[in-house]
């Protein structure tokens, strides 16, 4: 998509890569749930644009999988099957320690010091049970760690990645505030705090230049968030037989 498309809203220019974002968000968060239509008239409607960043942002969309152009129908979303959401996992299992490593080699004191900061507040948020606030920081943290490893394709892929799990396995969104890797069998407060503890971890190896140590923790890091997201899946409440995704609210 050209990001420097733009449409005009109350004075202000909006890239069409701002209107894509937003509707990959509500995408994501269900507030479009798998096989609704995406009319362009409302899309442009509800987002204050013309019709011309919505129509790139679509295939901008259809491209990355979160949106399917049905014949009669125009642009629906995507209706991830099970194979594909399993697809998933065991690509992400693939590529996060990769990145890990990748950064181990290749960050700089710039991400490093994001990285630290990052675990602090994360830390900080787990320890008070403000959970609502560890998703965000949690994209943050994961889509700073994919740049530091130094590889454009590698951490596009890896952000990538994270936003379709997120959506395909969507849950209701109590449970989702403390982001991935949270199942419901386990104390949100609790696995919070483990999870930015390995977020620490990761981000010391990092720090040290040692990747091997990065690549083990990430490895480890993931196989529990991706075998958490496997438990979600065991008993979802299912809007249709065909779909994974359960969300009905904001992520």
């Amino acid at each position: 998509m050209n990001g420097d498309t733009a449409a005009v809203q109350g004075g202000r220019r909006i890239s069409a890569h701002a209107v894509c974002a937003a509707i990959r968000d509500d995408i994501i968060s269900g507030t479009y749930p798998p096989g609704g239509r995406l009319a362009e008239e409302l899309l442009a409607r509800r987002y204050g644009v013309s019709r011309v960043p919505v129509r790139e942002a679509l295939r901008t969309l259809e491209s990355e999988g979160f949106v399917t152009t049905r014949r009669h129908a125009g642009a629906c979303v995507a209706q991830p099957s099970e194979k594909e959401a399993a697809d998933l996992l065991d690509i992400r299992d693939l590529l996060e320690p990769l990145g890990a490593a990748r950064a181990a080699q290749r960050r700089t004191e710039g991400h490093v010091k994001v990285l630290r900061g990052l675990v602090r507040l994360g830390q900080e948020r787990a320890r008070h049970g403000r959970l609502g606030e560890l998703r965000a920081l949690g994209d943050w943290f994961h889509e700073t760690l994919a740049q530091a490893s130094g590889s454009p394709s590698l951490a596009g892929l890896l952000v990538q990645l994270r936003r379709k799990t997120a959506w395909v396995y969507a849950v209701d969104p109590a449970r989702a505030q403390a982001g991935p890797g949270v199942a419901g069998s386990v104390d949100l407060s609790v696995r919070a705090v483990e999870s930015w503890a390995e977020h620490g971890a990761i981000v010391d190896a990092v720090a040290r230049g040692d990747a091997d140590r990065a690549r083990a923790l990430a490895a480890a890091h993931t196989e529990r968030s991706l075998s958490e997201y496997r438990m979600r899946k065991e008993s979802p409440v299912r809007t249709s037989k065909h779909s994974v995704n359960t969300a009905s609210g904001r992520n």
